[in-house]
Order: structure tokens, then C-alpha cells, then sequence
């Protein structure tokens, strides 16, 4: 792995060197785009706007359109902005995590301590887990500032960016049913269904089946065989349809499935 980020997790007094690297890759298919009629592939360029030329990427420059005038930036600049913030992850409060709405996870990316700072690490990753707290904090990745989770996950302490609430998009312009307590027979099948189907939640038992069966096509693609037709999809449920009885068969489903 190639760290990405160096700088340090400041914990009340102390810094704590460190370097981050990225915690996830991707289990997609890697597709190139291609020209229909020859297959030949499809190259992006940086273009100059007024030239039409090809732009190396050593020659482009950054640019904050202002008034209809660009105003050019520097790497001392973006610095300037917040030198703390850019070198620091500052841990500014302690939080329960479920008191944070999953909406608002968005990467994380795994810290390793950097030179001399081992115990100071252990000493961070074990208080949190002691407390079954997680860490707040702020920092700027790639000129722009995120709001982070610190966590331990094993024996490492995970960075987990977080959007801020100006982030996230309001829900009043779409269509939803109102929220309701009320008690119904319903929900009473509803609650009795989603009991049956509760189980210790265990992510190892998850795979990505679409990717490998798409390469499974491919390979069988490249070797001339035939494809099977795709199977028609089925709506399972309508408006008008009897929610009860649908709640009903899904619990005999259930119990057929586990006898």
C-alpha cells in the first residue's frame, strides 16, 4: 500500500505521527471505454479551451473563477488556508458512535504510525476501545476539509471520513408515506417477519456474485459460447395487492425454508 497522507492525530497534548493509507479497493470489473466501430479505445486528454492543445499535466494550475476572472492558486495558498488542519487530524470531542447516522459515512482509510510512535498509537487505539467511543475530528485531504471518526478496528485505528449536515440533500421533495405508530395488524406481521429473518450479523458471508458472474460471461464470451437469455423480472408487489397476505406467505416461506 502507498500512503496517501502524513501528518499526525493530535490527542489532548500529544501528536502522534502517522500516515494514512486508503482502507477499501474495489471489487468491480475494471471496463475500458471503447470506439464501436473498431474497438479501438478511448483516450481523454486535457485540452486548452482556446488552443485546441494538449495540456501536460505538469503545466496545469488550479483556478477559482471570481467576477469572471480566474484567480490562480498555489500549494502555499491552500496551506495558508489552515497550516494546522492541513499537516493535523485534530481530535475535538469524543462521541457513542451509534449517535451517527450511517448517511453520513462516506471513506475510510487505515492510519499506521509513523516513526517513534508506536506506544502513543497502542496507547490512542486501546483507550477507544476501552471507552466504545469514537474520536472527532477535522482535517483538510486534497484542499478540501473533512469531518472524520477515528475507531479502532482490529488492531488498527480506522479514519472514517463523515459528510457534514450541509452535505446532505433534504427529503422534502420526495413522495413518502407519513410515519406512523400506530399498531396494526400489519405491522404486528411486519415486526413478526423481520424477527424470523434476524440473524448475527456476519460480513464474511457476503460476496460480490454480480462481478464474478459477469467475468464468468466474459470468459464464456471470449471462448464463443452462447449466453442464456436474461430472466424477466417479476413485480412482487402492487398497490393493490393484500399486504396482509403477502406478510403472511413471506412467514410460511420462512418456516419452509428453515425446516
Amino acid at each position: 500500500m502507498r500512503s496517501i497522507w502524513t501528518g499526525s492525530v493530535s490527542f489532548g497534548l500529544s501528536n502522534i505521527p502517522i500516515k494514512m493509507f486508503s482502507a477499501v479497493q474495489e471489487s468491480s470489473l475494471d471496463m475500458d471505454m471503447l470506439d464501436a466501430k473498431d474497438h479501438a479505445n478511448i483516450k481523454f486528454k486535457r485540452v486548452n479551451e482556446n488552443t485546441g492543445k494538449e495540456v501536460d499535466f505538469a503545466n496545469i494550475v488550479k483556478g477559482y473563477n471570481l467576477d469572471g476572472k480566474y484567480i490562480v492558486l498555489e500549494d502555499s495558498d491552500f496551506e495558508a488556508a489552515d497550516a494546522i488542519k492541513t499537516k493535523t487530524i485534530d481530535i475535538e470531542s469524543f462521541a457513542f458512535e451509534k449517535e451517527i447516522q450511517s448517511i453520513y459515512y462516506e471513506q475510510p482509510y487505515y492510519l499506521e504510525p509513523d516513526k517513534g510512535a508506536m506506544n502513543a498509537y497502542g496507547l490512542l487505539r486501546d483507550a477507544l476501545e476501552a471507552s466504545g467511543k469514537v474520536g472527532v475530528t477535522r482535517f483538510v485531504l486534497r484542499n478540501k476539509e473533512s469531518l472524520a471518526i477515528l475507531k479502532p478496528y482490529k488492531n488498527v485505528i480506522v479514519l472514517n471520513r463523515i459528510r457534514f449536515e450541509q452535505e446532505i440533500r433534504s427529503t422534502a421533495e420526495l413522495k413518502l408515506p407519513p410515519m406512523s405508530k400506530k399498531s396494526t395488524k400489519e405491522m404486528d406481521m411486519a415486526e413478526k417477519l423481520i424477527d424470523q429473518l434476524t440473524e448475527k450479523f456476519d460480513i464474511s458471508g457476503f460476496k460480490d456474485e454480480y462481478t464474478a458472474k459477469l467475468l464468468d460471461i466474459i470468459k464464456k464470451k471470449a471462448k464463443g459460447k452462447p449466453q442464456k437469455a436474461a430472466p424477466k423480472l417479476k413485480v412482487v408487489h402492487k398497490q393493490s395487492d393484500d399486504l396482509m397476505e403477502m406478510l403472511k406467505a413471506s412467514l410460511e416461506n420462512k418456516k419452509k425454508k428453515s425446516s
